[in-house]
């Protein structure tokens, strides 16, 4: 399975079939939404929207980028790994925090 990047997407092929995949768009200079995470159904259980989101979480911080994450997918994934979390915006990090 290879994990592949484009502009606004992060996607996995297996046997030239992409099989998962993340979107994200620009929303502002050094923001970007995670916008839908999809993993094909005979592929589930077997953490590749995880490797997905990890692989645009390390290219944000890379590019000095930070994340609203506005599909169900994303948004449960950082609310369970709270060391995710440095990358949110900071209005984000509040929310999740429960702070306005």
């Amino acid at each position: 399975m290879e994990l592949n990047h484009e502009d606004g997407r992060f996607y996995l092929e297996d046997n030239g079939k992409t099989v998962g995949e993340l979107t994200y768009s620009k929303v502002e200079d050094n923001v970007i939404s995670l916008d839908h995470t999809y993993v094909d159904e005979n592929y589930r259980g077997q953490g590749l929207a995880a490797k997905l989101l990890n692989a645009t979480v390390d290219y944000s911080d890379l590019k000095g980028l930070k994340i609203v994450p506005v599909c169900e997918y994303a948004k449960a994934a950082f609310e369970k790994r709270p060391e995710l979390r440095f990358i949110l915006t900071d209005n984000y990090q509040k929310l999740l925090k429960g702070e306005k």
